[in-house]
């Protein structure tokens, strides 16, 4: 008997009318690669709720498995750097998007794409951290690639009760940094302190359009949001600063001006985790397994089961979210 799993896919008619399906799959339906992975647990991010509920133009193949992030163990490989057995994880790399992705119980990717699973965390762990995560130690890391240090002055972190946010003031504070957290939802003022905030901020403050250049108010910034906030938070940064950008939650917009450049010699630095290098990526992975402090990693997460998933799919994308989900395949 042919062994299946269930998957989530997503699927368009020829009027492009989206439908969602719960399916039972065997492994010959699989796409191309040398490793096979029995997805042990996977996450659901921002783009991954666009992708089931349609709301933008994420999958870019059709039908799809959504998931951009698994974390699990090498059933069978034909790549030299993976064995059976081998725990890996899996971020980005267009999976979920045009290769079928993690919401399955079985995926086979090619293993270049594949970083090992750190050995202070299990699976669940991984993915409590997720694109959302790694994308904050990337943003992290870009900002100290510029020169930025906790002695520079307070950091702002936009977006602070969503999943890159809410790891990026996590790590941040770990760091020594003095972190300002901008966030709409007021109610999580305690929970954003517990991870390490030190000022709130209502989001309305950055959301609308505002001066060329504004007061300085803080010397670096991580946006996950773009558009009038990102512009926002530029003009208010201090002279010689830098603002990691790496989300487009408001916007893919940047309605600002040259001002904070020229007038204030800012840097803005792009930040790109779906294609990021492999290098980059195992160092993103060593700085989470040191960096993160597992009690504060807890407390970003939730957890849900497969059935859940498009449930949280749809909460992401409506901002009923807090933090990062974590998906227990098993």
């Amino acid at each position: 008997m042919t062994e299946t799993f269930r998957a989530i896919l997503v699927s368009r008619d020829e009027a492009k009318n989206q439908s969602v399906d719960v399916v039972e799959m065997s492994p010959d339906e699989l796409m191309d690669g040398d490793v096979d992975i029995a997805v042990e647990a996977t996450t659901v991010n921002y783009k991954d709720g666009l992708a089931i509920t349609g709301r933008a133009p994420v999958v870019r193949r059709w039908p799809m498995i959504p998931g951009i992030d698994l974390a699990g163990t090498v059933l069978h490989s034909t790549h030299g750097e993976w064995k059976a057995g081998d725990k890996v994880v899996l971020n980005g790399w267009g999976v979920g998007e045009t290769h079928y992705g993690a919401f399955a119980g079985r995926a086979r990717l090619n293993g270049d794409w594949l970083v090992p699973l750190p050995k202070r965390f299990t699976a669940r762990d991984a993915m409590a951290i997720g694109t959302a995560g790694y994308t904050a130690m990337l943003s992290v890391m870009a900002l100290e690639d510029a020169g930025m240090r906790p002695e520079s002055g307070p950091v702002v972190v936009t977006g602070a009760s969503g999943g890159v946010g809410s790891v990026a003031v996590a790590l941040l504070s770990q760091l020594g940094w003095t972190v300002i957290a901008s966030t709409g939802r007021p109610a999580e003022a305690d929970w954003l302190r517990d991870l390490g905030a030190s000022e709130i901020i209502d989001r309305a403050e950055l959301s609308e359009k505002g001066k060329p250049l504004a007061r300085e108010r803080w010397a670096a910034g991580v946006d996950a949001v773009g558009s009038h906030t990102l512009a926002n938070v530029l003009a208010a940064t201090s002279y010689g600063g830098a603002v990691a950008c790496c989300g487009l939650a408001q916007g893919m917009d940047l309605p600002g001006s040259v001002a904070p450049f020229i007038l204030r010699g800012i840097s803005l630095l792009g930040v790109d985790s779906v294609m990021a290098p492999k290098p980059r990526r195992l160092e993103a992975w060593r700085r989470l397994s040191r960096d993160l402090d597992p009690a504060k990693l807890r407390s970003i997460a939730t957890e849900t089961d497969f059935d859940g998933i498009v449930d949280a799919a749809e909460k992401i994308v409506d901002g009923g979210i807090r933090g990062r989900v974590v998906v227990g395949m098993s």
